[in-house]
């Protein structure tokens, strides 16, 4: 019996339907683009600006670092990052005007009135070594903490949560409780 040769299969449209694919699941699907932290730089200092620096009562600064191990210290003491929020929100209001916790300044804020408003900062400083997974939760309770202080304050004064006011209503809350948070240059951990 003679052998039959096999046909060989036409290959030639193969390289135009591999590249029509390659366009197709380019064009159809979506890139990922990573987000980040929404922060407001300072300007660049122009060459021949001093640097001025601020001096604030040991009072008025609520120091918050994180090591090389993720470990957080608030105020000179340890603390798990599920407490930071209520230490946060405890040292912008100082409900009993604690000598140990910020001062209150006396503003007239268009809307609200005469209050009296915290000259709290939070300096948040981390190890070089520090995972950015537990600074961005830092990051998050801290802003959570903000979030909630201007909330409630926009519910007394307004009937409303923060995001739902006016501009006008937000400018005045954000001037009743303004969002200082100070990130220092982080530090090399020793081994």
């Amino acid at each position: 019996m003679p052998k039959r040769k096999m046909e060989e299969i036409n290959a030639s449209s193969m390289a135009d339907i591999a590249f029509l694919l390659l366009i197709f699941f380019l064009v159809t699907t979506t890139m990922n683009v990573d987000t980040g932290l929404p922060r407001m730089l300072p300007p660049m200092p122009t060459k021949d600006q001093k640097e001025v620096t601020q001096d604030y009562q040991v009072r008025n600064v609520l120091l918050v670092r994180i090591n090389r191990s993720d470990k957080l210290l608030v105020g000179g003491h340890p603390m798990d990052v599920s407490e930071l929020r209520d230490k946060a929100k405890e040292f912008l209001l100082n409900p009993n005007n604690d000598p140990n916790l910020p001062e209150k300044v006396k503003k007239t804020i268009p809307l609200l009135g005469d209050m009296m408003v915290t000259a709290g900062v939070i300096s948040l400083q981390n190890d070089r070594s520090t995972t950015y997974s537990a600074y961005l939760k830092v990051q998050n309770e801290l802003i959570a903490a903000y979030n909630e202080v201007r909330d409630d304050l926009s519910r007394q004064r307004f009937g409303n949560i923060y995001d739902k006011l006016t501009e006008e209503q937000q400018k005045a809350i954000q001037t009743a409780i303004p969002q200082r948070i100070s990130e220092a240059e982080p530090v090399e951990g020793k081994k």
